[in-house]
This record gives structure tokens, C-alpha cells and sequence, in this order.
């Protein structure tokens, strides 16, 4: 579109594009995307083809260094699987290490957070052939994923139309589930939400959100091209709001998204509430790591979509999909006709989205654990604090089997 063109280049009459850098060469024609969405779309000069890219990375969340390798790969991949790509030719991983880690503690933190985007990047179906370590006062982790396809591989996020819907494939509330899971030690903030939830329920809230971040938006890449999607994101920092108006912004037709259900972790609502708005969670501004993708749909074939995400994994990719048997997704609001922003409405219905067992946490964990020594390093980062607990093998199991 016009818009689109203006916002990544200008061409000259020479049919060369031009930016502030100088000439940039000559313009292939075909889809573009620059900054502001989830990948880059750049059209090559080969064939009709595009290249695909996106990076991201972040500070670690979750206590075991083998799950943040495996979430911050699917929190890269679902920049892809948000414009409706389900194979990856190339991942690239970067990795800052603590300057305050000693060498014992890289020696056996490290491999396994490594271990982990690889074993995510496996399932995925791609590979990782590089990348950057570097030192930091801080752990930082994330990556590239590089695709070259054709038009008809991806989707661009500009095509909804009043009458569509609003899909959403993972639930909210993992910034309140991990941050409740730490403060089970600190008392002046348990001491706020004790009431409205149980350590135990804690505890399995941080397990199904650690779960939810890890688990790959491939198949719901693959259903978009299934069931006509027209525009979709993936939901990160900015929450279910923040991306819904991003998203908005990048319509070619004047619509605009309405939000009415908003789909929870079973009792992070009451958390938020009991927290005085606790990071803004009911508001649609509360950040989400490697969330679900938010997907405009025909109405006629919402259901349909919601349906098959739910069926086995392995279904709509002809092959083994990964985790689970299935994975749940909710239509959570429409669009309509208006001036490309996005609300939710006053009294939005909460869906509260049970706990499940965390088996394939554990097997992964189980099998991290395998491939390091006797002890096992998890990494807990709080604030600007880096705290290393040393489990010996007792203490793992009874970690998890208490699930």
C-alpha cells in the first residue's frame, strides 16, 4: 500500500530507492513491511521471493535456565507464526552471560539455557547455526530467525474487514503468575494476595504460564492460511491491548477492534485486583512473554479454528507438532467499522483458563537435568539481583513430582 511504501522507503525516478543513508538500489517488487510489526518483510531480487526476519530478546523470568532457552526461542519464532509462516530456514541465538556469575555457575547455567533454544528450535524444525556471546552485568537471552519464502507462504497483518473476529490462542496473566511465584518469599508483598490465592495454586499458576510461554505458535500459523486469516500479532510487552492497537494502525481498511472476553490463568485476575490493579492486567496493559497470537478471522470460521487448535497438534502440520494433545484458543472480540484503534469494553467478560498438569514441564526439566552433573544451577532473576539456588538431585525431583 501507499502507506506501507512510505513508511520503508521512497523511490526516485530511477526506480531506485532512496532513504536518509543515501541510494539504496534497485526496488523489487512485491509485499513490504519495515519497523513497527512483528518481522520484516524485504522483497528480493530473485524469483518473487522475500526474506522474513525478526529478533528479540529479553532478561531471564523463570527459575529454570533450560525452560528461558526454550521460551526465548518460542518467543522469537512467534514473530514468523504471527504472519502465518510455520517453517524457519535459520536461527541465530544471542547470549549476554553475568559478569557476577562465577565459572562454576556458567558452566552449568549456560549450557542448559543454551540447550534449551536449541531443543525449541528442533521442534520447531529449524536449526541454530550461530550467533553472539557476550559478557554483561546481567543474563540476557533471545535471537534471529531468517526465513526466504514465497507470497503465498506468509500473511500480511493489513487485511481485516468489519464482520471479522478476534482469535487468541494463549492465555493472559504470565507477568502476574511469575511475579506471584516470587513473591511467596517476600512478605510485605504475599501478605497482599495470600487471601485470594494458595502457594499451591501459586505454584501451578508460574508451572501453566511457564508452560503456555514455551509452547510454539506453529500450529496456529499453520490454521491462519487454513481458515483465511486476514491480519494477526503475536501478544509481548505491550499486553492484549497495546498489540491489538499496533496491529490496528496497520489496516489498509478503516476498522477498528473491540475487545469484550478476556481469557486468564485461573485466579491472576483475583491477584491483580487484590494488588490494586496488579500491572494493569484487566486493562489489557499487563506484558505477556512469548503469549499467544491474536488473529482476525471471518466469523464463519472462527469456531471451526478454535476447534481444530483444540484437536491435536500434529494435524494441521502433517507431522508431530510438539507439545501436548492441544492447545486452546478463544474468540475474544470483533472488528468493526472505525478509525484503526483498538478498545476493551468497560466490564469485559474474564475467563478464568484452568491449570493444567505440567507434564511436559517436567519431562523437559527431567531431560535438561540428564545432560548436567549431580547439581543443577537455576537462575532466579529478581530486580537487579541474580539469585543462584543449587538443587541436588533429591530436591529436583521432589520439586516437580510435587506437581
Amino acid at each position: 500500500s501507499d502507506r506501507q511504501a512510505g513508511q520503508d522507503g521512497r523511490t526516485g525516478e530511477s526506480g531506485e530507492e532512496t532513504s536518509e543513508f543515501g541510494q539504496l538500489g534497485p526496488v523489487s517488487h512485491g509485499p513490504r513491511l519495515g519497523i513497527g510489526m512483528d518481522s520484516c518483510v524485504i522483497p528480493l531480487r530473485h524469483g518473487g521471493l522475500s526474506l522474513i526476519q525478526t529478533t528479540d530478546f529479553f532478561y531471564p523470568l523463570v527459575e529454570d535456565p533450560y525452560m528461558m532457552g526454550r521460551i526465548a526461542c518460542a518467543n522469537v519464532l512467534s514473530d514468523l507464526y504471527a504472519m502465518g509462516i510455520t517453517e524457519c530456514d535459520n536461527m541465530l541465538m544471542l547470549l549476554s552471560i553475568s559478569q557476577k556469575m562465577n565459572d562454576k555457575e556458567r558452566e552449568h547455567v549456560m549450557p542448559l539455557m543454551m540447550r534449551g533454544f536449541r531443543d525449541a528450535a528442533e521442534e520447531g524444525g529449524t536449526s541454530v547455526t550461530g550467533g553472539q556471546t557476550v559478557m554483561n552485568p546481567w543474563i540476557i537471552v533471545g535471537g534471529v530467525a531468517t526465513v526466504v519464502c514465497q507470497p503465498n507462504d506468509f500473511i500480511m497483518p493489513d487485511g481485516a474487514i468489519p464482520g471479522d473476529v478476534l482469535v487468541l490462542t494463549k492465555p493472559l496473566g504470565t507477568q502476574v503468575a511469575v511475579n506471584a511465584h516470587q513473591w511467596m518469599d517476600i512478605p510485605e508483598k504475599w501478605n497482599k494476595i495470600k487471601l485470594v490465592i494458595s502457594k499451591e495454586e501459586v505454584e501451578q499458576a508460574y508451572q501453566e504460564a511457564m508452560l503456555n510461554m514455551a509452547t510454539l505458535n506453529r500450529t496456529a500459523a499453520a490454521l491462519m492460511h487454513k481458515f483465511n486469516a486476514h491480519a494477526a500479532t503475536d501478544v509481548t510487552g505491550f499486553g492484549i491491548l497495546g498489540h491489538a492497537q499496533n496491529l490496528a494502525k496497520q489496516q489498509r481498511n478503516d476498522v477498528a477492534f473491540v475487545i469484550h472476553n478476556l481469557p486468564i490463568i485461573a485466579k491472576m485476575a483475583a491477584i491483580s485486583k487484590a494488588g490494586g490493579n496488579l500491572f494493569g492486567l484487566l486493562q489489557g496493559t499487563s506484558s505477556e512473554t512469548s503469549g499467544g497470537l491474536l488473529i482476525c478471522l471471518p466469523r464463519e470460521q472462527a469456531a471451526r479454528f478454535c476447534a481444530e487448535m483444540k484437536a491435536s497438534r500434529s494435524s494441521s502440520l502433517g507431522q508431530d507438532g510438539g507439545i501436548g494433545d492441544g492447545q486452546q484458543a478463544w474468540i475474544i472480540g470483533i472488528v468493526e467499522k472505525g478509525n484503526r484503534c483498538a478498545r476493551i469494553i468497560d466490564k469485559p467478560r474474564i475467563i478464568e483458563v484452568p491449570y493444567r498438569v505440567s507434564a511436559c514441564v517436567l519431562c523437559w526439566s527431567l531431560a535438561s537435568f540428564c545432560h548436567s552433573c549431580l547439581s543443577t544451577l537455576f537462575v532466579g532473576w529478581s530486580g537487579d539481583l541474580l539469585n543462584c539456588l543449587s538443587l541436588n538431585i533429591d530436591g529436583f525431583l521432589r520439586h516437580f513430582f510435587q506437581l
